[in-house]
C-alpha cells in the first residue's frame, strides 16, 4: 500500500507542478484575474495534500500500517479529485455548475486530516 501511495503523490505532485507552469504561463492570457487566482487555489492545494499523502506512505511504510492512515490518504486524494478538480473546471469552463463539488472536496481534506490525527495515535 505505501508503494501505491507513494505512485500517486508522486503523480499528483507532478501534475501540480504541470498545472501550475499551465495555469502561469498558458492560461494567463485567456482567463481573467479572478479565475486564474481559483485556478492557483486548486494548483496548491493539489500540491499540499500530494506531500501530504507522501508523508501518510512513509508514515505506513516505517510504522505499524493504521487503517486510519489509510482512510486519511484516500480522503486526500478524494479531496485533490473533488476539491482542486473542481476549481480547474470552473475556472476554466466558467461554468458555475462545478462549484458545489468544491466544498465536498473541502469537506473530504478535512477528513483526512481528522484521520491522520486519529491515525497517529495508534502508529506512536
Amino acid at each position: 500500500m505505501a508503494g501505491l501511495l507513494v505512485l500517486i503523490a508522486a503523480i499528483s505532485g507532478f501534475l501540480a507542478v504541470a498545472l501550475g507552469a499551465f495555469g502561469a504561463h498558458a492560461l494567463r492570457r485567456r482567463l481573467s484575474s479572478e479565475n486564474i487566482a481559483i485556478f492557483q487555489t486548486g494548483v496548491q492545494y493539489q500540491m499540499y495534500h500530494s506531500l501530504a499523502i507522501l508523508a501518510v506512505a512513509l508514515i505506513r511504510y516505517w510504522a505499524t500500517p493504521s487503517t486510519w492512515m489509510t482512510y486519511a490518504a484516500w480522503c486526500f486524494v478524494l479531496g485533490i479529485i473533488l476539491f482542486s478538480g473542481s476549481l480547474y473546471l470552473l475556472s476554466t469552463t466558467g461554468k458555475k455548475a462545478f462549484g458545489p463539488i468544491t466544498p465536498i472536496g473541502g469537506l473530504a481534506f478535512l477528513a483526512g486530516w481528522v484521520f491522520l490525527a486519529i491515525g497517529s495515535t495508534k502508529v506512536v
